[in-house]
């Protein structure tokens, strides 16, 4: 007995959710441009090519942690236009400063 196909609608329909939920996953990326390597941010981000990458690490090394997302802006080669373009797949975090405790919660800290 041969095999019962699925409908071209049902297959259609399956290939579209498949494709949907393939692309969520790739749109939900982020990264923390405060701790992430330069092969992570050229993965993740767009219009960001290894040697911007590495431009984003290298400044980060020697100017500190970004504290916005408009700092990248700073970086040689990256423009407000492309911190726009990837402000969703952006974090800044991990290298910034903790926050700091009221002095009023640290004083009752044991």
């Amino acid at each position: 007995m041969a095999p019962i196909l699925p409908s071209p609608r049902k297959l259609f329909a399956s290939l579209a959710v498949a494709l949907l939920c393939a692309g969520a996953a790739l749109a939900a990326d982020k990264v923390d441009v405060n701790t992430a390597d330069a092969a992570t941010i050229d993965k993740v981000l767009v219009n960001i090519g290894p040697a911007k990458a590495e431009a984003i690490v290298a400044h980060r090394a020697e100017h500190g942690p970004f504290k916005s997302l408009e700092q990248l802006a700073s970086v040689k080669g990256i423009g407000l236009k492309t911190v726009e373009k990837n402000r969703e797949r952006i974090e800044i975090g991990g290298g910034a400063a903790p926050a700091r405790k009221p002095a009023a919660a640290a004083a009752s800290a044991p």
